[in-house]
């Protein structure tokens, strides 16, 4: 009976240290991919060393973004050119506000604001735009890229203005125009009359 207790506490002890182990093994996983977006955020936006991009992205990673970007596989070096845009026309700050890792995936909420330089900074225009990040994670690199930002707080929302209000000068052109023809057949028929 002494040994039946005493192999059970044996066992319960063992399964208990193994789950120990495991716990420490996924948190340690963890910390380690939410470093890995970090030093991509560091190295890329907060500070021009864009070259480090190999360091944090696989050689193709997959991005899910606004617009035509969605489920689009594209090289590594594309993140690097995406930070050089930004670079060459201002200066670029950042902060991160939270990250949140579960299983492979990272998820990082922080701000950026561009100083423009350049006309093209001055379009592209952000003050503390707001952005979310989803990274997946594999073998220590950026695999998938899920790109959520509040453009509704950036300049880019003028040329959605502007592309509408192109459009609705176009409609009321056109009865503008017919309204015109009309009215110049109508005064030649008139004169016919007179």
């Amino acid at each position: 009976m002494k040994r039946n207790v005493l192999l059970l506490l044996l066992l319960t002890f063992q399964i208990n240290m193994y789950s120990q182990q495991d716990d420490f093994q996924l948190q340690s996983q963890l910390e380690t991919n939410k470093e890995i977006a970090r030093g991509f955020y560091q190295d890329l936006w907060f500070t021009n060393n864009t070259e480090k991009y190999i360091d944090y992205v696989a050689d193709e990673y997959v991005v899910h973004d606004i617009f035509e970007r969605k489920g689009v596989t594209e090289p590594a070096i594309e993140q690097k050119n995406i930070a050089d845009r930004f670079w060459r026309n201002g200066e670029l700050q950042g902060k991160i506000d939270y990250q949140i890792a579960e299983g492979d995936l990272v998820a990082t909420r922080w701000h950026a604001s561009l100083k423009p330089n350049t006309l093209f900074g001055k379009i592209l225009g952000m003050k503390k735009l707001a952005i979310i990040n989803v990274f997946r994670i594999k073998d220590g690199k950026i695999v998938e890229i899920w790109n959520h930002r509040l453009d509704i707080e950036t300049n880019q929302t003028i040329r959605f203005v502007i592309k509408g209000l192109l459009i609705g000068l176009l409609v009321a052109l056109i009865p503008t125009f017919i309204a015109f023809r009309l009215r110049r057949k109508l005064k030649i028929i008139n004169w016919e009359r007179e």
